[in-house]
């Protein structure tokens, strides 16, 4: 239609515009919240503007929303203080449908969000943070220590006195396997194993377990079937933000069948999907502010946007937060700010003049 394709066109250069000077905001605010630390540790001026090269992505991720709900709210308010939606209105056509366009380039650019997310954001983000923690001479230590696991629902627990990140080493091992009934079939304690690459090989290894009421001890004949990964081990465990929708999946079963906390982790991976419905949801909520700003439409329209993106966020935030604290379900904390605003923008639109 061709109303459709001239909403769009007033719609694109507003939107380029804002979305880079969001970018360039965003980038500001990260380069200045670590200056000091940069000219402290003497950070040469190209790596710092390597780091900054490498959290565009990002910024593109955190700007497109707000971004879209800048743009849309002032292409609808600069149409009305120019008496054009006056006219449209007055030839039969719903504010509705003549802004139909704008949803559905939002609906697509959720879409979009999701796997820009995935295959970009995500890989340059950890080689910013990398390159960050080199340039402050930042070390992470990924040794553990005093570790107790579950693993196989349960069945088997590792007690480990100290995991060898480097070297994928453990030291001080016992490791307690039960049956479906929680019942004990076997101890094994070993002095230190070895991550061979498929399954850990132990120095010395013996078995306990009971023959009739006779506790047995020997040498542990086979230890191929142990092959929990060296991850489960580390002092930091792997964060659902560095990772693809799929890894962050198997992390999150993971953690639960090692008896590990995992709310937290599910409700990070959940957000990964509501987060990239906010396109969609800024969109319906500046369609249906951006015919109510009639005098200082640039101000406003920026206002409103801020506005509604900060309660957005917040909202988010807090839902998030009482997730990982196990007050909600960590579905709902991801998904409840979603349903919520897109039901206020609806019950907008409802009341937005026609």
């Amino acid at each position: 239609m061709i109303l459709d394709r001239y909403l769009l066109r007033q719609f694109a250069p507003i939107f380029l515009v804002a979305i880079t000077m969001f970018v360039f905001l965003l980038i500001l605010i990260d380069l200045f919240s670590n200056l000091v630390r940069y000219l402290n540790y003497e950070v040469p001026f190209s790596m710092i503007i390597k780091i900054s090269f490498y959290f565009i992505p990002k910024s593109v991720s955190y700007a497109l929303p707000i971004s879209m709900l800048f743009a849309a709210a002032y292409t609808l308010g600069d149409l009305y203080a120019r008496n054009e939606l006056t006219t449209i209105f007055s030839s039969g056509i719903p504010f509705w449908r003549f802004s139909i366009s704008l949803v559905i380039l939002g609906f697509f650019v959720s879409f979009f969000s999701f796997f820009f997310d995935d295959a970009l954001v995500i890989p340059t983000l950890k080689v910013k943070n990398d390159l960050a923690r080199r340039a402050l001479r930042q070390h992470v230590t990924e040794n553990n220590s005093d570790i107790v696991i579950k693993t196989r629902n349960g069945r088997l627990i590792y007690s480990v006195d100290f995991f060898d990140h480097e070297k994928l080493i453990l030291n001080g091992i016992s490791i307690v396997e039960m049956d479906e009934k929680g019942q004990f079939i076997s101890q094994i304690r070993a002095a230190s194993a070895s991550w061979t690459g498929e399954c850990w090989k132990f120095d010395n290894a013996v078995i306990y377990h009971y023959e009739g009421d006779i506790l047995r001890i020997r040498l542990l004949p086979d230890n191929s079937s142990y092959r929990e990964h060296p991850d489960m081990f580390r002092r930091k465990a792997v964060n659902v933000e560095d990772l693809g929708a799929k890894d962050a999946g198997l992390l999150v079963r993971d953690l639960r069948d090692a008896g590990l906390p995992f709310i937290q982790a599910q409700a990070n991976y959940y957000h990964r999907f509501s987060f990239a419905a906010t396109p969609f949801i800024v969109m319906v909520l500046s369609i249906s502010m951006g015919g109510r700003f009639r005098k200082n439409i640039l101000l406003m329209s920026l206002f409103a946007s801020l506005s509604v993106a900060v309660v957005y966020y917040i909202t988010e935030m807090l839902c998030m937060t009482m997730a990982g604290l196990n007050y909600i379900p960590p579905v709902v904390g991801a998904w409840f700010p979603v349903f919520l605003f897109v039901i206020i923008g609806l019950a907008l639109l409802w009341s937005a003049k026609t």
